[in-house]
C-alpha cells in the first residue's frame, strides 16, 4: 500500500509539465479546425500557450487557462503577454469549480481542450477536492469510484463543455487503456464522441516517473443522435510521429466499437484477425470463462504479513512450533506450478517465511514465549492497524482456509496457477480458488495457454514496473479452454515452468491445449504473436529491443 508521506511533492501536486515538441504537436490538431475558443483546465507555466502560439494561428484566439499555483500562474500570463493576436484569461483557480458552476446550465464555452490535468491519486486529494471530483461525476449522472485519480473528473468536465463538433487533444495516464477506474470515461467518451484516437508510445515521455503516458485525441459529436466510429489505438516509436501532420493519424487509424468503447479499450491493441479469432476461440464449447468453472476469493488478510508470516527462526525463537501452519505468498515461493512438501521444505532451507501464525486462544490460555511475541507486535503498534484493531483479539486472522489451487496476484510475464498439494494458507497476495465441475489438475494444467494469457492481458492491468495484476472480477472474465479428452500432466508442467521462459512454456502448452480444440499452428502463432506484443507493451520492452534479441 502507497502512503502520502512516501510521495514526492512533485507526484502529490501531480506536476508533470509537457514537452514542447508534444504540446505543438496537440495544438496543430485542435487548430485544424480553426476554433476560436481554446480551454486548458490546468495550463500549469503555459507551455500550450507558447505551442499554440508557434502554430500558424488564423485571426484572433480566445485562450482559457486555470492553475492553482500563482508562480506558474504568473508564467504563464507572461507568454500570453507575448502573443499579442491572443485574447487571453488565466485564472488562478480550481477548474473544477468553473465546471461545477457551468455545466448544470448546460453551457459548451470552448471549441477546443487542450493539456495535461494532473496525475492525483484520490486518496492523496483534500477532502474538499475530492468532493469537487464526485460532484463532476454526478453532475454527468456516471457511476463514480474512490479508486479515480484527479486527471479523470478534468477530462469529463472538459469535454462536457466542449462545443459540439469540438476536439480535445491531451496528455493522459496510459491507464485509461487497461485499468478499471476510468470505466465511467471510457463510456461517456463513447457516447458524446464521435472518433477517438489513443497515441502509445513504446517509451516514457516523463523523466522520474515509472507512468506511461499517451495521447488522446477525442471529437465531439455534432448531434447526441449521431454515431460513434469508436476508438483507434495507434503505436509509436520515438518522436518521428510528430513531423506529420496530426490528422494522418486520426483520420488513418482504424477503429472499432461496440464492446471495446463499452469496457476497457484493450481490444483495441488487437488486430482485425487477432480479434476475430480470439472471438471466434471464445464461442468454443470446450472454453469457458472462468467464473463458470471456479470461484475466486482473496487470500487471507492478516493486516501485518511480517508478523503473522515468519521463517523457521522466529518459529524456534519464540517456540511457535504448535501454533503454526504451511503457508506462500509471493511468486518465489512457488517456482512451478505445484506447492507440497518438497517446495515448502525448499522454501524453509533458504530462509524464506514459510509459516502461519494462526492464535485463536486468549493470552491466559497461551505460552509465556508466546505472549513475548505478541508484544512485540504489540510494541510495534501492529495492533493499532486498521486490520488488526477491527477485531478481537487483533492477533486472531478471521477466514483461515485454504484451497486446492491458488493464483498470484501479480505476474511478470503470464499468470499461472498453483496446484496447493499441502493445502498450505496464502496471504492475500495470492487467490484463493474453489474448481466447480473440473479437477483441480486439469484447470492447473489448462491454464497455461496463449489463449488464457492474451486474455489475462485484455482484462487485467498494470501500473509502472509492467507487472500484470488481476483483481477477482477481471479472472472471472478470464477464458480458459478445457478440452474433453485432454489427460493433464501437471508434474511435467512444473518441470518445464522452472525452467522454460514463459513463451516456451505457453508455445509447448498451446500445441497441447489448443490444438486439442483444432487451432491450427498458424492460429496458435497468431494468439502467441498478439499476447507477446501486449506483454512487451507493458513491461516497456521496445521494438528495438525485440530485435537486440533476434540478432543476438
Amino acid at each position: 500500500m502507497n502512503f502520502i508521506k512516501n510521495e514526492t511533492a512533485q507526484k502529490l501536486r501531480g506536476g508533470y509539465y509537457t514537452p514542447l515538441d508534444l504540446a505543438g504537436y496537440i495544438s496543430r490538431w485542435v487548430l485544424e479546425k480553426r476554433p476560436q475558443s481554446v480551454l486548458e483546465p490546468s495550463c500549469g507555466d503555459g507551455i500550450f500557450v507558447e505551442a499554440l502560439a508557434k502554430t500558424n494561428i488564423p485571426g484572433r484566439l480566445s485562450f482559457c487557462g486555470f492553475e492553482l499555483l500563482e508562480e506558474e500562474a504568473a508564467k504563464a500570463r507572461e507568454r500570453c503577454r507575448a502573443v499579442p493576436h491572443f485574447n487571453s484569461k488565466i485564472y488562478t483557480k480550481d477548474f473544477l469549480d468553473f465546471a461545477i458552476s457551468r455545466i448544470p446550465a448546460g453551457r459548451t464555452d470552448f471549441d477546443s481542450v487542450v493539456g495535461n490535468p494532473p496525475f492525483i491519486r484520490y486518496q492523496y486529494l483534500p477532502e474538499e477536492s475530492q468532493r469537487k471530483a464526485e460532484a463532476i461525476f454526478k453532475l454527468l449522472r456516471l457511476p463514480f469510484t474512490k479508486h479515480t485519480n484527479a486527471w479523470v473528473p478534468f477530462v469529463l468536465a472538459s469535454v462536457a463543455m466542449l462545443k459540439p463538433g469540438g476536439r480535445l487533444g491531451m496528455i493522459l495516464p496510459a491507464e485509461i487503456i487497461h485499468v478499471m477506474h476510468p470505466q465511467s470515461l471510457r463510456t461517456y467518451l463513447g457516447e458524446v464522441c464521435s472518433r477517438l484516437l489513443v497515441i502509445d508510445p513504446e517509451e516514457l515521455w516523463f523523466d522520474g516517473t515509472l507512468q506511461g503516458a499517451v495521447i488522446l485525441f477525442a471529437e465531439k459529436k455534432h448531434h447526441p443522435a449521431d454515431h460513434c466510429d469508436g476508438v483507434g489505438i495507434v503505436k509509436v516509436s520515438g518522436r518521428s510521429f510528430l513531423s506529420e501532420e496530426p490528422s494522418r493519424l486520426f483520420n488513418d487509424t482504424a477503429r472499432i466499437n461496440g464492446k471495446t468503447v463499452e469496457g476497457k479499450w484493450t481490444r483495441a491493441l488487437l488486430s482485425s484477425a487477432e480479434r476475430s479469432l480470439f472471438d471466434s476461440l471464445s464461442e468454443h464449447e470446450q472454453v469457458h470463462r472462468f467464473d463458470d468453472i471456479a470461484k475466486v476469493d482473496v487470500g487471507i488478510v492478516t493486516g501485518a504479513n511480517k508478523f503473522f508470516l515468519v521463517p523457521d527462526e522466529v518459529v524456534s525463537r519464540y517456540g511457535l512450533a504448535k501454533f503454526v501452519h504451511p503457508m506462500f505468498g509471493r511468486s518465489d515461493h512457488c517456482p512451478g506450478v505445484i506447492y507440497d512438501e518438497h517446495q515448502h521444505i525448499e522454501n524453509a532451507r533458504i530462509g524464506n517465511p514459510t509459516n502461519f501464525v494462526w492464535l485463536t486462544a486468549p493470552k491466559s490460555e497461551l505460552p509465556k514465549k508466546l505472549l513475548e511475541y505478541i508484544e512485540l507486535g504489540e510494541k510495534e503498534k501492529l495492533h493499532t492497524r486498521y486490520k488488526c484493531r477491527v477485531r478481537k483479539p487483533w492477533y486472531t486472522v478471521p477466514s483461515v482456509y485454504s484451497t486446492g489451487v491458488s493464483m498470484l496476484k501479480r505476474a511478470s510475464d503470464t499468470p499461472r496457477l498453483i496446484l496447493n498439494k499441502l493445502s498450505a494458507y496464502t496471504t492475500d497476495t495470492a487467490y484463493r480458488i474453489k474448481t466447480k465441475d473440473v479437477g483441480p489438475e486439469k484447470l492447473v494444467y489448462c491454464f497455461l495457454n496463449s489463449l488464457t494469457a492474451l486474455s489475462a492481458e485484455l482484462e487485467g492491468r498494470h501500473y509502472g514496473g509492467g507487472v500484470i495484476e488481476l483483481v477477482p472480477s477481471e479472472i472471472e472474465k478470464l477464458l480458459v479452454p478445457l478440452p474433453n479428452r485432454l489427460r493433464p500432466q501437471v508434474q511435467l508442467l512444473d518441470r518445464q515452468v522452472r525452467r522454460e521462459s514463459a513463451q516456451v512454456v505457453l508455445v509447448q502448452q498451446s500445441k497441447l491445449v489448443l490444438g486439442e480444440l483444432g487451432a491450427s499452428c498458424a492460429q496458435q502463432d497468431q494468439l502467441l504473436g498478439a499476447w507477446l506484443r501486449l506483454k512487451n507493451r507493458r513491461q516497456r520492452i521496445t521494438t528495438a529491443d525485440t530485435r537486440k534479441e533476434d540478432a543476438a
